[in-house]
């Protein structure tokens, strides 16, 4: 009597991001902006377990409400998997099983590192061996903040922050996160920035066409200096998203007075990501917002791009 093998199980995790400078460039003709960004990955992950199965389908579970996520093919995860059995003429499908720690629509990437882990993950279960540059390819098709998620570490984005080079960080640096009970629509963001910026034209200067990231933030990156970074830190979504949520003013106060290097609106929101000076710093500022009942995670950065994982 024979029994056959257990179906092969492929296990691949992504990080979450911040961006620890953003800036966006004037609107374009196309209705979109050039970007240029400093991102790095943090050790808040994405879990994608990938099944042998005839046809796509994706769960979810996690330390976040997952129960408002699309599980058809709109979904981010079910696009990089389909994305990639075209490409690699693949003709049956996959089941998705992703635990999420990433705040849903919470301006770090979370979906991102879903799909960058699928195709990692898919690629290994699937066996159709593409190379790096294929899949980040493909990544780039899905979407901007996804070959980020797939590469990790710390970069500059340019273009649509899918434009990618890396930048050198020493050390490590400490994160608290302020989870909102809300998500933001990124697209609402951005039109509420070219709102702002009509606002108040006579105020400031013109959005370049084809922004650049200050030296000086690459300086404090490469130099490990969590101060030096925090006099830095800057986000062109910070105004439109706090005047979008105006209590997330209140957040970023919150943290300051209690011992946060800085605090900003991470991405397009509504996440407050808080700078601290070292890990002792970390779990004080962690107690503090807690105490106030808010929603906090504490993590690290910068760390690996998506990989895959032995259980």
């Amino acid at each position: 009597m024979t029994t056959s093998a257990a179906p092969r199980v492929v296990h691949a995790r992504a990080p979450g991001k911040i961006n620890v400078f953003l800036k966006v460039g004037a609107l374009l003709e196309d209705g979109y902006h050039d970007v240029a960004t400093a991102y790095q990955a943090v050790s808040l992950a994405e879990d994608v377990r990938a099944h042998p199965a005839d046809d796509f389908s994706v769960s979810f579970s996690g330390t976040v409400d997952v129960s408002n996520l699309a599980t058809d093919g709109s979904n981010l995860a079910i696009k990089a998997a389909t994305l990639l059995a075209r490409k690699a003429g693949y003709r049956s499908g996959v089941r998705l099983e992703i635990e999420k720690h990433v705040p849903i629509a919470g301006g770090m990437g979370g979906g991102s590192a879903d799909a960058a882990a699928t195709l990692l993950a898919c690629d290994a279960l699937w066996g159709t061996d593409l190379s790096r540059e294929d899949l980040l390819e493909l990544a780039t098709q899905l979407g901007s903040d996804v070959p980020f998620a797939f590469t990790g570490g710390t970069a500059v984005g340019m273009g649509r922050g899918d434009q990618l080079s890396p930048a050198l960080a020493k050390g490590q640096f400490q994160w608290v996160f302020a989870f909102a009970d809300f998500g933001m629509s990124t697209p609402e963001v951005y039109r509420e920035l070219d709102r702002h910026r009509d606002r108040h034209s006579q105020d400031i200067f013109p959005a370049e066409v084809q922004p650049h990231v200050d030296a000086i933030v690459l300086q404090a990156l490469r130099a490990g200096d969590p101060h030096m970074l925090a006099e830095v830190l800057h986000n062109d979504l910070q105004a439109p998203a706090l005047h979008l949520e105006p209590e997330l003013g209140a957040v970023i106060e919150l943290g300051e007075s209690n011992g946060a290097l800085a605090g900003m609106i991470s991405g397009s929101g509504p996440t407050v990501a808080f700078l601290v000076a070292d890990l002792d710093h970390a779990l004080e500022l962690q107690i503090a917002l807690s105490a106030a009942r808010l929603n906090v995670v504490r993590a690290t950065g910068p760390v690996h791009g998506a990989r895959l994982i032995s259980d």
